[in-house]
């Protein structure tokens, strides 16, 4: 009998900690959102995944925070202003806030979120993006003065990033690393986490002290789905309401059967290839312009990628560079007159049938960007133009880029933040090997550097517009389209809004009754 009785509570045991838990789909007062992996770690300043930093977001609040159409709105702090040289911002807490186990949190408390933040032994992937805060202090109680190096308007929302947000220190000096152990763990945002089944589920329920009254919905649970289809599938039979992909090649499928539920929405994304401008033949400007006026990027977005990527002539995605997006004259051009135009800048180059150009595509694996480098090879056969192709995994393709090791090679930029200096610095000559062309121009340098040191919004913005401009004019970059994000959103969910930074909070989020 003690045997059969120490089975059983083995049996049972084995149940409780590898079966699924009963409560995981969606139902009457809970969310279900389908993740592409699992979160890597609980720690917001020790996260940089995506997948964990969803989670973070539903749980610790800042300053700042992201609203429904991912713009930075009030957050811990219930307003903030700005002094006339955009250097200094002053930041009004709201009252009586407290962490999920009551803890009192005050101003004093950011000063040590940042040196905790800079702290090597925090080892904080983000600490980067916070490099242009001088200095941040607490003038008392209820204020948090930041004094910049650089006037930044996007401030709000670098301050809205999880790894900026109030976290327990209190329970972290007691139990250390062991703090993210704590079921529910403690919090400052509008959801805590109660449990967390490794591959199968995290359950995050409401914080009962969270500063703006009750989360709309009691309970989201967030689901690691690495495979796109099965979360289509599983999405489809009812097992979720939220997918935060699913595969290209099922786009136009979900167009024409659920149009309803499926969103392709323009991202902080651009996908271009870079030339290498340090040497021939890309070390001059008429061939780059040649290749990139045959190019029909209409025809590689709708046809080649096919999942609603708008095509590009320049590098800022739409909402960052102004109402009317940066384009060369050419681009309305037809395609006869475009190629009259690429042929005549080959000839002046000293190109043509006697002396082809020649050149290598360099592409990491991926069957999507064999397709455009294959796609832009036979765009530039009419010209005499013979470009072979050359792939490698991920790894040794952008090793060789930062060794200058190709002519012309594919690359792009997913930005951090939404804004555009995150696009353009990566293009000045002072970024090193992460300026993958080379390219130098100390014109282009100059009104960057003029933009970045603007405290005002909207002359800020003409002279990254203007520094946008000398980029494409020189075009050491062949922009092709603008990366997309793909979700899937029931019928039952409201709230939700189509965002360029992807960005879905699930306290914003409630259930239509």
């Amino acid at each position: 009998m003690r045997y059969l009785a120490f089975l059983s509570m083995i049996m049972m045991l084995i149940s409780c900690g590898t079966g699924p838990s009963v409560d995981t789909a969606p139902g009457p007062d809970q969310i279900v959102r389908l993740s592409d992996s699992e979160i890597k770690g609980l720690d917001p300043q020790k996260i940089s995944d995506l997948s964990s930093l969803r989670v973070a977001a539903d749980q610790f609040e800042g300053l700042t925070r992201l609203d429904a159409e991912g713009l930075a709105e009030p957050g811990l702090a219930k307003s903030w202003t700005i002094a006339p040289d955009g250097l200094r911002w002053t930041f009004l807490l709201r009252d009586n806030l407290q962490f999920s186990d009551g803890t009192a949190i005050d101003a004093t408390l950011f000063p040590a979120l940042l040196q905790r933040l800079r702290a090597p032994e925090t080892a904080a992937a983000a600490t980067a993006l916070f490099g242009n805060i001088k200095t941040l202090e607490a003038a008392d109680k209820d204020r948090v003065i930041i004094t910049l190096t650089a006037p930044d308007p996007s401030l709000p929302a670098l301050l809205a990033h999880p790894a900026m947000a109030a976290i327990p220190l209190h329970r972290i000096q007691a139990a250390g690393d062991k703090w993210t152990s704590d079921r529910p763990m403690i919090t400052s945002g509008p959801y805590s986490l109660s449990e967390w089944k490794l591959n199968d589920h995290a359950r995050l329920e409401r914080n009962p002290v969270w500063h703006d009254g009750q989360a709309p919905t009691a309970a989201i649970i967030w689901k690691p789905m690495e495979d796109s289809l099965s979360a289509l599938r599983l999405f489809l039979s009812g097992g979720a309401d939220v997918a935060s992909d699913y595969p290209d090649s099922r786009h136009q499928w979900l167009k024409q059967n659920h149009p309803a539920v499926a969103h392709s929405v323009p991202y902080l994304g651009s996908y271009y290839f870079a030339f290498n401008t340090r040497k021939p033949p890309f070390d001059d400007r008429r061939v780059r312009m040649a290749l990139s006026m045959a190019v029909e990027r209409e025809w590689i977005a709708d046809e080649v990628i096919g999942v609603g990527n708008i095509p590009a002539w320049s590098l800022l995605p739409p909402g960052l560079s102004g109402s009317t997006p940066v384009r060369p004259s050419w681009a309305d051009w037809p395609r006869a007159k475009r190629l009259q135009g690429a042929r005549t800048l080959l000839t002046e180059a000293g190109y043509g049938p006697d002396r082809p150009l020649r050149f290598e595509i360099r592409f990491n694996s991926s069957a999507e960007h064999r397709r455009v480098s294959v796609a832009m090879a036979a765009m530039w056969k009419p010209l005499g133009v013979e470009a072979t192709l050359f792939n490698s995994e991920a790894a040794l393709h952008f090793a060789a880029l930062r060794r200058h090791e190709f002519a012309l090679a594919r690359s792009g930029w997913i930005a951090d933040l939404p804004t555009p200096e995150n696009f353009l610095l990566v293009h000045q000559q002072a970024n090193g090997a992460g300026n993958y062309s080379g390219y130098s121009n100390p014109a282009y340098d100059r009104i960057l550097a003029r933009a970045i040191a603007e405290p005002d919004p909207l002359k800020r913005q003409k002279l990254m517009r203007r520094a946008e401009a000398e980029l494409i004019a020189d075009m050491p970059i062949l922009p092709l389209y603008f990366y997309v994000t793909r979700s899937l959103v029931a019928e039952r969910i409201a709230g939700w809004e189509d965002n360029i930074s992807n960005v879905h909070p699930s306290r914003t989020l409630r259930i239509r009754q």
